[in-house]
């Protein structure tokens, strides 16, 4: 049985890469692209077999999470998985408490947003043979699916996630663009190992890179935090 999925995300590199992503995964289809939450909506009630919901938390015209009760209160009882950068407790908290039943981090790789899907198409799977009345076991097996660690997301050869946070956060809060060798004297490490994580991030859409020419010298890549991220 084949997921029909609704990308809620305004970022079009980010929207493109998830589109991208979800049409490798065998039984996933993209049932359509939203931008906003009013086009989330207008979606939605254009087309109401939509399965399962990847929501970005930081729309322009409102918060994932009102998103979220505007589409429960219109009776939408599809699935929700969180595909954000939003890291505050909270917002993960109100999440789980809205239903939410994945949450997946930015910046991941394919292989980390694969991982989320195939956990979440177990869990339909393990519902739609369950029999109409089930035991104590089986409502725990069936929550287990969702609540079971999988393996730590893979990133590319060479990038740690303790290394990738410590890059994520230098840039994130520079509020200007940086060099590999601005960033790997923030850091504390070497230059060529901090483009590979500039790098990393400018791949998945989470920083821009631009070439600075100066009047002197070689010209000089850059990388920002994108805004919209």
């Amino acid at each position: 049985m084949t997921v029909r999925v609704l990308i809620v995300e305004d970022e079009a590199v980010a929207a493109q890469a998830h589109t991208d992503y979800t049409e490798r995964i065998e039984g996933f289809e993209v049932a359509g692209v939203a931008r906003s939450a009013v086009e989330a909506i207008r979606l939605l009630q254009q087309d109401s077999s939509v399965d399962l919901i990847l929501l970005d938390m930081r729309l322009p015209d409102a918060h994932g999470l009102g998103l979220l009760q505007r589409i429960r209160s219109a009776g939408h009882l599809c699935d929700v998985i969180a595909v954000t950068s939003a890291r505050d407790i909270k917002v993960v908290k109100n999440a789980v408490a809205q239903g939410v039943v994945l949450y997946l981090l930015k910046p991941f790789t394919f292989a980390a947003f694969r991982d989320k899907l195939q956990q979440y198409a177990a869990y339909r799977q393990r519902v739609s043979t369950a029999p109409g009345d089930i035991v104590q076991e089986e409502v725990d097996q069936v929550f287990e699916v969702l609540r079971s660690a999988s393996a730590p997301a893979s990133l590319p050869k060479g990038v740690s996630h303790d290394t990738l946070r410590e890059v994520t956060s230098v840039l994130r809060s520079s509020g200007h663009g940086m060099s590999a060798s601005n960033v790997a004297q923030s850091v504390g490490t070497s230059r060529i190992t901090a483009r590979r994580y500039l790098e990393h991030l400018a791949d998945v859409g989470l920083a821009d890179r631009h070439t600075h020419y100066r009047a002197r010298g070689r010209p000089e890549v850059q990388y920002r935090w994108h805004p919209n991220t």
